[in-house]
């Protein structure tokens, strides 16, 4: 392509475009013959065409400066002409084209086999460089003798923008005016020219039936000397449906100015599948490519495509093994023999994301459909958005629509575990889904095979969510993580397909990267999607290094498709995000530490704190990295009424005030803020409660309960937030930090219940019950708090009650809590004294003064303790007890 380079002092003319042509035939609309690939043996002169737009068009005539060079790159850059030259633009002229050129009028004499390139200037400035390419396959391209090529295969099929891959394209002969949205050429070539290397530019058009060109692609291809098959897809149309009309149509396919082949199409009312009849121009008869639709190939060709598969090898054998059984019933029924049941080939695929589930799949239905099982082979793939509906009654339609169009091929069901929640939600529409497809398994019109796929432990309870599921699956596919060896060569696929190469130092790291990732994996590890995702950011990384410079479209064509050590040295896997330079918030701090400081007990807790706090400021002043020097996701262990809450806010608050977090607040959750209903939604409602405390702090009270079962039941769902958190906890180390507060032997239990979970928290503050002397600290505090003064013998018998309520405690001991308790009921008791007083025996010291009788009648309220505990109270003389 040509480039166009910066000129802010340019003032008359706005660059357009640089073509290079060989042909000085003339064209509709002032145009050429535009190619970038030539055989020597026809090229006599190549021209440069630089067009122009006339910024003074109709005010003024002016001259410019112009100077087209041409230069040869095969042994350095040489010059091969400069013609310079003035030029008057003319008013009149929007446009402006200068065409020049250069060679011997005799064929073959002046260009040889090489890479050259025109360079535009202007005024003394270059615009413009457009490359061009000479090739020498022997002998002259003919119509009846081409030595580059011959046309081995043209299909049609329909897709998006961004192209079908191979496996999944249905080839088609008639187009649907209304769904169409591109149509693409796929065109086979056999390389005849092995010898070298060469340029390969084809040149696709569409025609509608009145001859209007409806559209033009060109493919430039570098085809290396070992490539025997060519292949390449062109397309035309728009991502918009509606972009065609009903018609006949013809896709022309072109090669350095000679037809190669036309392949005639319609656009009708519906799609129909099939190869339309090719055209060769020097052949009178039509061709029919069906020899090479998977439609016609042979039940081994079939088995010899999915045996190229990378990897995959139980899975190989498990399907051919299959097949041959498929193929002894069917032996058995032609010599008579009846069975009892119809071969049932209804599957359950079992795997981690990217292991192959959706291409074999659609192998399966082609292997189907050669075996007589299926009418047409074709996959119909949906997952639960497709079939479930919104309301009441929107559900059936779905699912029986994605049947039919399933009919003659397979259903492929991805994720289907998602259509089954938990065994007690009857409001789920997904169990409509499942009803009607156990229906259609068992006596519905057949011709259609279903397959599902999803994670092991979710597709067991996908199939036990209803009785008759299970029985209809008698094949079971289990797709395991590909290697690290089998994921490098999916890189090398994967390289082919995007039109790119490594370098063996970059081939070297994104091998390493693969092998990191491999042993990092967990259930969510993408396999073949992360090797395309890792070459897709290389690519990018690569375009982005040679738009950096100046001038981009001096890069020879191999520069623009091979991937260095630089484009792939910075990928990472998901690295930590850095920490925010916050300073820190010294009258924050203060304020926290003053809370912290204020609250009663907690020695030690207080104590690791301060001793936190100074390592901050310690490592903030050395210019060291606070956040991977300390690994701040906490365990709150402790009884009830401890503080667990309190500290973990003002914990919050002082990490936000020494700048360690970039937002310090605190999201409160527990197990139902985390846990859904059905599978595959926990992992969803906890990553947005994780969202939601990035920058801050996820708080889980009571988070002991995301490990305990309901009754043993199969749907507790805990594990499946316990893992999200896991990989977060991991992957976001800093972003945000984790604390969870619990009981201690519920705690304990809840950390060894995953055996990645205890070492994910570095930090475990205890919370000891308060002693009598606390208790005592907490409750005058509580009784200040409400204005209310304790007589002298109140005060001995609160100091009394305390001890034995903390004597007699158990494992529930409420601590502050169970004092609140205390106070609150202490001045019940002292307002129902009041309340049988006479009003004018009531002064306003009284009703803010606790007696001891108020407290000694709270005994009367504990005789009924849960748990069996004793009973305890106001310990009164023995002389009073009756003891």
């Amino acid at each position: 392509m040509a480039v166009r380079n910066q000129h802010p002092d340019s003032k008359k003319f706005k660059f357009r475009e640089l073509k290079v042509y060989a042909s000085t035939e003339w064209l509709a609309d002032n145009k050429k013959k535009y190619r970038q690939v030539f055989d020597r043996y026809d090229t006599t002169y190549v021209y440069a065409e630089l067009s122009f737009y006339n910024k003074l068009f109709d005010e003024d005539d002016w001259e410019i400066s112009i100077e087209l060079k041409c230069f040869s790159i095969q042994r350095g850059r040489k010059e091969i002409c400069n013609l310079p030259f003035r030029r008057k633009v003319s008013k009149y002229d929007n446009v402006v084209f200068v065409r020049e050129g250069w060679g011997n009028k005799e064929e073959g004499a002046f260009w040889k086999r090489g890479t050259y390139y025109w360079e535009a200037w202007v005024d003394g400035e270059r615009v413009a460089t457009k490359y061009f390419y000479v090739e020498d396959a022997g002998r002259e391209v003919q119509y009846d003798d081409n030595p580059y090529l011959t046309v081995e295969s043209l299909r049609l099929y329909e897709g998006p923008y961004d192209d079908v891959l191979e496996e999944d394209r249905l080839y088609l002969k008639t187009f649907s005016a209304e769904e169409t949205r591109y149509i693409y050429a796929e065109i086979i070539l056999r390389n005849l020219n092995q010898e070298q290397s060469w340029q390969c530019e084809l040149y696709s058009k569409f025609y509608n039936d009145a001859r209007e060109l409806k559209g033009q692609v060109v493919r430039l291809q570098r085809i290396e000397p070992l490539d025997d098959l060519i292949k390449i897809t062109a397309g035309w149309g728009s991502n918009v449906k509606g972009s065609w009309r009903k018609d006949r149509y013809t896709a022309e396919i072109i090669f350095m100015d000679r037809l190669l082949a036309v392949i005639p199409f319609e656009m009708g009312e519906g799609f129909e599948e099939g190869i339309p009849t090719s055209y060769l121009p020097n052949q009178t008869t039509p061709l029919n490519f069906n020899s090479v639709d998977h439609q016609n190939a042979s039940f081994d060709d079939l088995m010899f495509k999915l045996d190229g598969l990378i990897g995959l090898h139980a899975i190989k054998k498990q399907v051919r093994d299959h097949a041959k059984y498929i193929k002894f019933l069917q032996l058995r029924k032609e010599k008579g023999f009846e069975e009892k049941e119809d071969i049932n080939v209804h599957s359950v695929f079992i795997g981690n994301p990217g292991t192959g589930k959706t291409t074999v799949a659609k192998m399966m239905g082609r292997l189907y459909q050669k075996m007589g099982l299926v009418s047409k082979g074709h996959v119909h793939e949906v997952d639960r958005v497709d079939l479930v509906g919104e309301y009441i009654g929107q559900t059936a339609p779905k699912v029986k629509e994605a049947i039919e169009k399933a009919r003659g091929g397979v259903l492929f069901i991805d994720e289907a575990y998602a259509l089954a929640r938990s065994n007690d939600d009857t409001k789920d529409f997904g169990r409509e889904v499942i009803e009607i497809i156990v229906k259609e398994m068992s006596n519905g019109k057949g011709d259609m095979v279903v397959i599902v796929a999803g994670y092991p432990k979710e597709m067991k309870h996908f199939l036990d969510s209803n009785p008759g599921l299970k029985s209809r699956f008698k094949l079971f596919f289990e797709f395991s993580d590909y290697l690290p060896q089998e994921l490098s060569q999916i890189g090398k696929y994967a390289c082919e397909e995007k039109g790119v190469q490594l370098s063996p130092e970059a081939r070297k790291h994104i091998d390493d990267l693969i092998v990191k990732a491999y042993r990092r994996r967990d259930r969510t590890f993408g396999n073949a999607r992360f090797v395309y995702d890792l070459i897709e950011r290389s690519k990018v990384k690569l375009g982005l290094r040679i738009m950096a410079d100046e001038n981009p479209g001096n890069f020879p064509s191999d520069f623009l498709g091979k991937i260095e050590l630089m484009d792939v040295a910075d990928l990472d896997l998901g690295g930590q995000k850095e920490l925010p330079d916050i300073p820190v918030d010294e009258s924050l701090l203060s304020e926290a530490l003053d809370e912290l400081n204020d609250l009663i007990g907690i020695d030690s807790i207080k104590r690791e704190i301060h001793e936190l706090v100074r390592l901050v400021r310690f490592y903030r002043e050395t210019g060291k990295d606070v956040l991977n020097s300390f690994f701040l996701h906490t365990v709150f262990i402790g009884n009830p009424g401890t503080g667990k809450t309190t500290v973990a806010r003002i914990l919050t608050k002082i990490y936000k005030a020494l700048g360690v977090l970039e937002r310090g607040h605190m999201v409160e959750t527990d197990r139902q803020g985390l846990v859904a209903g059905f599978l595959g939604q926990t992992a969803i409602k906890t990553a947005e409660k994780i969202d939601e405390s990035m920058g801050g702090v996820l708080f889980i009270d009571e988070a002991y309960a995301l490990t305990m079962r309901t009754g043993g039941m199969f749907n507790d769902y805990g594990d499946e937030a316990i893992q999200t958190l896991l990989k977060r906890m991991e992957d976001q180390r800093g972003s945000f930090f984790l604390f969870v507060a619990g009981y201690p032997e519920n705690m304990e239990s809840f950390l060894k219940a995953n055996p990645g979970l205890s070492s994910r928290f570095d930090k475990v503050l205890k919370f000891e019950d308060y002693n009598p002397h606390q208790l005592y600290q907490i409750a005058k505090l509580m009784f200040m708090q409400q204005s209310i003064e304790l007589t002298p013998e109140a005060d001995t018998c609160l100091q009394q009650y305390l001890e034995d309520f903390y004597r007699f405690r158990d494992k529930y001991f409420g601590n502050a809590r169970a004092v609140r308790n205390l106070v609150e009921e202490a001045i019940k008791q002292q307002h129902l004294r009041l309340a049988d007083l006479p009003a004018v025996a009531r002064d306003d010291n009284s009703a803010n003064t606790l007696e001891a009788v108020d407290i000694k009648a709270i005994e009367l309220n504990k005789e009924d303790f849960h748990f069996q505990r004793p009973s305890i109270g106001y310990r009164r003389p023995a002389s009073q007890d009756g003891d």
